[in-house]
């Protein structure tokens, strides 16, 4: 079993804390990411947990068993770096086998480790070719063929896929993902992307200037956002400042906003607070008189699988997001109705 727990870990350099007081659990065979803007900790720690980089404070504890005074060589993870690392003036089979090299395994068993992973990363019969004469997602497979040599306790990757076109990006996203789930290994995922988080992630861990805001899956991350930024970073939400009034009023700058009983309220009325609610939970008709508001068509635009629609509503901004078969027949310049569907929104504190 290699259940990961991250306790209390703050890594300081000088005065400055690229990671601070983090502590999260991560189970056996998980598949994680940890997401977040460029310079919020994610890096520095997975560094950490892979012995890059040393703790000065914390612990982690990788199978019930101590980590910190353990140096990388001997934690037996597997990592697959953002440059990949690639050695250029070895063959495909030396570069997967270097690890076994390092370990002293025999010549025979390296060879026929590396055919059984390039098998497994769909790239068989290129093991005698150099760096050179691959693909960038050949040369992506490869990379993860190496890190998984030594049949690795714990996988670790630094954004690997980040390099690649978009099209190859969400193909190796699903590659990545599935071949995770057939081998079975603890994982943990660098990424700045939020889609790909959302698309490959059991667990999802946002971090901000160095700190963890909000911890889960991504559906319950999407749904119940711990706060305004994780609202905004995970997808697109809706943020509506106003005042709670009481467990079911919203008070938007004038505009009354009624809750389902269903909505999440992570503040007391009552307070000042912001509502968040997707666009796709925006529903705009036609017909001015339809619907709890009205409203005006600012800026439309057809992106061919989702038509979104910016309104004005009263003093607010809102965006509202739906499938082409739904789209309504309005303009620029038009009155609109518009629909709030309560039931999905949360409250959270400014």
């Amino acid at each position: 079993m290699t259940q990961i727990r991250i306790e209390n870990a703050t890594k300081m350099y000088g005065d400055f804390a690229a990671v601070r007081d983090v502590s999260v659990d991560i189970p056996d065979g998980s598949f994680v990411c940890l997401l977040g803007p460029s310079g919020c900790g994610k890096t520095t720690l997975l560094r950490l947990v892979a012995g890059l980089e040393d703790l000065s404070e914390g612990a982690l504890i990788v199978g019930g068993e101590d980590y910190g005074d353990i140096p990388a060589h001997k934690r037996e993870f597997g990592m697959v770096f953002q440059s990949l690392a690639l050695f250029p003036h070895l063959t495909v089979a030396e570069n997967i086998a270097y690890p076994l090299k390092v370990r002293g395994a025999p010549a025979a068993e390296r060879r026929a480790r590396a055919r059984e992973l390039l098998d497994l990363v769909k790239l068989p019969g290129v093991e005698d070719r150099y760096i050179h004469q691959l693909s960038g997602g050949q040369r992506q497979r490869v990379a993860i063929a190496r890190g998984l040599a030594i049949d690795p306790k714990v996988f670790l990757l630094d954004e690997p896929l980040s390099a690649l076109d978009a099209n190859l990006r969400e193909h190796m996203q699903i590659e990545l993902r599935q071949l995770q789930k057939d081998l079975g290994v603890t994982t943990i995922v660098v990424t700045h992307d939020q889609r790909e988080a959302m698309s490959m992630a059991d667990i999802v861990i946002l971090m901000k200037e160095g700190e963890v805001q909000q911890v889960g899956t991504p559906m319950e991350i999407y749904r119940n956002p711990a706060n305004p930024f994780v609202a905004n970073f995970i997808g697109v939400s809706n943020l509506i400042a106003g005042r709670l009034v009481d467990d079911r009023t919203f008070d938007a700058e004038g505009t009354e906003i009624r809750l389902a009983p269903e909505d999440i309220l992570h503040v007391a009325a009552p307070a000042r607070a912001t509502l968040s609610l997707r666009p796709e939970d925006v529903v705009v008709h036609a017909d001015a008189e339809r619907g709890q508001f009205r409203g005006k068509v600012v800026f439309l635009r057809d992106l061919g699988a989702s038509v979104e629609i910016l309104l004005r509503v009263g003093e607010m901004e809102i965006t509202s997001v739906c499938a082409p078969q739904s789209r309504p027949d309005v303009s620029v310049g038009d009155d609109v109705g518009v629909e709030f569907l309560t039931g999905r929104a949360t409250v959270l504190a400014l």
